[in-house]
């Protein structure tokens, strides 16, 4: 079937949800649609192995070449279900991106539920009943907000309403007494008390800086600045930067800029609506990406203090909602619907340029190896076209142009190598130089490099396929040259990339990486069958499986530039990493474990500050 057909087909759906892009049909609905239209369907959930209680609601795009099947485990016994679960799947590629909305605070939800189903549906009545409720307070006067849980019962609120446990619209009299009385009771809370003093840039800055966003060549807007410590620290380097605070700087002229911070303000708010505008408001600022920051803790912490509305509050009167590192970045990509890459602890960055975020990722995977030791061998006979003689008097060219081509593991371009000009004059070209330095140091040094550059370009891949990143409408020119080089195309590329990425999920194949990597570096800590324990800094030598393996697990926690161990859980399907205080000592002692659960998909934090006594390291020594 191609798109012509498909949208004729769709055309023709009379029954469902019809909106002016889409059709929404319940699953007990589809033979009430074209037939061919129902056997794709279903094959095509068989062929992705999505089983029947996977979805119930199918999705039929009138303007693209997609369809996508959706869970609303609560479809018939809540009034308003909310979306737990998608899979989107694009006709023309078969691929599938699938999202889990089962931790977010703010899903996607469903309304007039009688239009998605059949006349003869034995619930039909009742939803209709259902919606009449809500056309009777006038609920539905603007339906352009009212798609996602919390704006919908912030308008049910206004309405003098609420909904009780089956989502049932009643006056918020009649169910006063199902609220619990310090959860949503109205406190004043003290925002501006929030702010605090530094004497250091942010950790967002400083992570903007560790990824060289801080050279002088982006502006920058820091939404909700406090007061304005950050600000000052960057105007004294030189760097294009303005900041607003509703409550220390509400006079700043806000205009768009490179970069938008909106650090810490998210987990402030304690009105979910305000949030989400908070959130939209920034990202409309970023003309090159957002990066969002919010204070990350465990339940243990959480029960400390009182509970307000989805959050806390402080022991000075202002609000506090802690999240979970699946649930910040959930709640980032349902509100934005663009996808959130994890740098830090309670910290992502969102690319609106996307050619920007494709550097990113690669510039996380090109790994910078020193390549001037292992070249500094004696030379053989210089080439004919280009004499020994010429290469030693300009060798401070030479030795930066072959350190750029083993850095890329291929000819640079001229545009890639700073003094292109210069070296085309001396050596008349970029392959005239190759050649006659590959015939100096000899040709497995640079097979070497083709080798390891090729690795970081499948890690690349496949943790793009791990993050279900859609593809690219465009690709930087060096990922173009990249894989043309190394690759037949990109489709070549991504499928030997998404086979290394299946492999991952098989306990032999991360055992056998394992046992590879110990006898590589000869160190670490390498338990049989159950793990391997190393040095952070090893991690770039590591076959690409294990790197994939362990970068998955990056993937969802962010930066590891703190950390000290990782260790690879051979059959769990984990990844712990573990941060120690005096690491430069004999024995640094353990102040916090991050448990990465792949699987799952789920972060444990263990933190061995205050009541515990920090573990020691007796062993470091076999790290080293």
């Amino acid at each position: 079937m191609d798109y012509k057909e498909y949208k004729a087909l769709v055309d023709q759906i009379k029954i469902g949800k019809q909106l002016p892009d889409s059709i929404y049909v319940h699953n007990s609905s589809l033979s009430g649609i074209p037939e061919k239209l129902t056997t794709i369907t279903i094959k095509i959930a068989d062929l992705l192995k999505i089983s029947d209680d996977a979805w119930n609601i199918v999705k039929f795009n009138k303007r693209d070449f997609k369809l996508s099947l959706l869970s609303y485990p609560t479809f018939e016994s809540y009034a308003y279900p909310a979306l737990d679960h998608s899979f989107t799947i694009n006709l023309a590629k078969l691929s599938v991106r699938e999202a889990s909305y089962k931790e977010s605070i703010n899903p996607p939800i469903l309304h007039r539920k009688e239009t998605f189903v059949s006349d003869d549906y034995p619930l039909r009545e009742e939803f209709c009943g259902i919606t009449k409720e809500g056309e009777s307070i006038g609920l539905y006067e603007n339906t352009r907000t009212i798609g996602f849980k919390q704006s919908w019962e912030r308008l049910i609120s206004k309405k003098g309403h609420l909904l009780d446990e089956r989502g049932r619209l009643q006056p918020k009299a009649a169910i006063s007494t199902l609220i619990a009385p310090d959860s949503d009771t109205p406190v004043e809370i003290a925002r501006h008390k929030t702010a605090i003093d530094r004497n250091q840039l942010s950790a967002p800055m400083q992570l903007l800086a560790r990824h060289g966003y801080l050279n002088g060549d982006t502006s920058i807007l820091d939404y909700g600045c406090g007061k304005g410590d950050d600000l000052t620290e960057l105007e004294a380097h030189g760097i294009d930067c303005i900041g607003w605070d509703p409550a220390h700087r509400p006079d700043t002229d806000l205009i768009n800029s490179d970069i938008v911070n909106l650090g810490f303000v998210l987990n402030v708010i304690e009105d979910r609506t305000e949030r989400d505008l908070t959130l939209q408001r920034a990202w409309e600022y970023a003309d090159k990406l957002l990066i969002v920051s919010v204070m990350v803790a465990g339940e243990s912490h959480i029960r400390q203090f009182q509970p307000y509305k989805d959050g806390i509050i402080t022991t000075i009167n202002t609000f506090q909602k802690y999240y979970s590192q699946p649930e910040i970045r959930s709640y980032l990509e349902s509100t934005l619907g663009q996808s959130a890459i994890a740098v830090g602890q309670g910290i992502f960055i969102l690319f609106k340029d996307k050619l920007e975020e494709q550097m990113f990722l690669l510039e996380r995977q090109h790994v910078t190896r020193d390549w001037k030791q292992l070249s500094q061998r004696e030379r053989r006979s210089a080439n004919k076209d280009i004499s020994t003689e010429t290469i030693n008097k300009h060798q401070a060219l030479f030795d930066d142009f072959w350190s750029t081509t083993l850095d890329l593991g291929r000819i640079p371009a001229n545009n890639e190598f700073e003094y292109s000009d210069q070296l085309r004059r001396v050596a008349g070209s970029h392959l005239k130089a190759f050649q006659a330095l590959n015939e100096q140091y000899g040709t497995s040094l640079f097979k070497e490099a083709q080798e390891a550059r090729q690795n970081d370009l499948l890690v690349y891949f496949a943790l793009g396929l791990f993050d279900k990143r859609e593809a690219y409408n465009h690709m930087p020119d060096s990922l173009k040259r990249d894989i043309k080089v190394f690759f037949k195309s990109i489709s070549d590329a991504q499928d030997q990339a998404r086979t290394i990425l299946f492999s991952v999920g098989k306990p032999e194949v991360i055992q056998d990486a394992c046992v590879s990597a110990h006898s590589q570096i000869k160190c670490g800590e390498y338990t049989d069958g159950h793990s391997f324990t190393f040095h952070k800094d090893y991690l770039n030598s590591m076959p690409a499986v294990l790197r994939i393996y362990i970068g998955c697990a990056i993937q969802l926690y962010g930066d590891i530039d703190e950390i000290h161990l990782i260790k690879a859980h051979i059959r769990s399907g984990k990844v712990s990493l573990m941060r120690y205080k005096g690491w430069e000592k004999d024995i640094p002692l353990l102040i916090e474990r991050i448990k990465i659960k792949l699987r799952e998909q789920d972060i444990d934090f263990f933190d061995y500050i205050g009541a515990y006594d920090p573990t020691p390291l007796l062993n470091k020594a076999i790290y080293k």
